[in-house]
């Protein structure tokens, strides 16, 4: 990414195609679009760059309900969404649109059937996570996307979680959009892209105006040092993502037995139909702030970055049906590229003191 901030470097404007300077930085473009693009099974011409997936969520959301070629005002989208998607929703609803939120299982799964069941003859849209951010319950898109097409009904995917850690194809999964977060998949902060069917993309209403770049579907100049970024984390995610899933999934298997062994300990979501490297654990008579507090040097959340300044319990593990006692008293751990044995270790002995600790306090 250095090479694209510095005088001696590729400074130019990808934009700015009449100088040498330029084209050096449009052509760093071009490969990083064609590297996302062979991530996800999809064509250069079918990527288009954001700032991340929460714009990449909004532009697909937005861009197709408002749209005057697409039929249908009704969306629907689920109750374990990342807050870019039902906040997206909500503002369509408050516009005039129908929005519908399905429900998952107890177990957080949104299944076929369960969308089948809330889509209707005006349904325009179906929007829904591939792989949960907060449970990492994975989600069969597949059986989804026939139900759809039979309906003639456009689906747009939130794939931020699942580039990195499963295999995508956009053809195979039978989407119409897909979004894609760069700090996601180990690239920069601030950059992200949406996939659009080839044929679609005329359809799409900007929810940037100002110039014409990306098609006219996001003005603005684009941020070369970021976009090469994300396209070498692209890359890299290719060449490794096997070998990450694995040695992942040994890892997330050490942490799980660490923190089952706490008495009280209850994992969230599906332990079945989930994906390694994100487990969502809840700790009896603890609640998550305080352990979160006890434990400074460990990495943890209770929920989704994005909404670590709610006093709320996570939305999701509500929509599970799940007390909101035991919601406060969860908490999210991740595991990715870099996280070693040792840290898993360490960790779990010290989330097994803490809780101790307090336990004791409360008593």
């Amino acid at each position: 990414m250095s090479r694209f901030l510095t005088r001696g470097g590729v400074f130019g404007n990808p934009s700015s195609i009449t100088h040498r300077f330029g084209n050096a930085a449009r052509e760093a473009v071009d490969r990083a679009r064609g590297q996302v693009a062979a991530l996800i099974g999809a064509t250069p011409g079918e990527i288009v760059w954001t700032s991340g997936a929460t714009e990449s969520i909004n532009l697909a959301i937005k861009g197709i309900m408002l749209s005057s070629s697409v039929p249908g005002r009704h969306l629907v989208v689920t109750a374990v969404e990342h807050k870019a998607t039902l906040d997206a929703a909500g503002w369509l609803g408050s516009s005039g649109f129908d929005v519908s939120i399905v429900a998952p299982d107890p177990g957080g799964r949104i299944t076929a059937k369960r969308i089948q069941r809330a889509i209707r003859e005006d349904t325009a849209l179906v929007s829904l996570m591939h792989v949960n951010n907060e449970l990492g319950t994975v989600t069969d898109v597949g059986s989804i996307a026939r139900v759809l097409q039979d309906a003639g009904v456009l689906f747009h995917v939130d794939a931020a979680q699942s580039a990195a850690r499963l295999a995508l194809d956009v053809s195979r999964l039978g989407v119409d959009l897909l979004s894609v977060s760069a700090h996601k998949m180990y690239g920069p902060k601030g950059i992200g892209a949406l996939f659009v069917r080839r044929g679609l993309q005329a359809a799409l209403v900007p929810q940037v105006h100002g110039g014409g770049q990306e098609a006219g579907l996001r003005p603005g100049t684009l941020p070369t040092h970021q976009i090469a970024g994300m396209g070498e984390a692209a890359s890299l995610v290719a060449q490794h993502r096997e070998e990450d899933r694995a040695r992942i999934a040994e890892l997330d298997d050490c942490l799980l037995r660490h923190l089952t062994r706490i008495p009280g300990s209850v994992v969230n979501g599906s332990r079945r139909d989930r994906i390694p490297g994100i487990l969502n654990v809840a700790f009896a008579g603890v609640t998550a702030e305080s352990l979160m507090v006890a434990l400074g040097d460990v990495a943890i959340s209770n929920g989704s970055a994005c909404t670590t300044a709610t006093l709320e319990p996570s939305h999701v593990l509500l929509a599970l049906g799940m007390s909101r006692a035991r919601a406060f008293a969860s908490l999210r751990f991740s595991i990715g590229r870099f996280t070693t044995r040792a840290e898993i270790d360490l960790a779990g002995a010290r989330v097994r003191e803490a809780v101790s600790s307090l336990r004791s306090l409360a008593a």
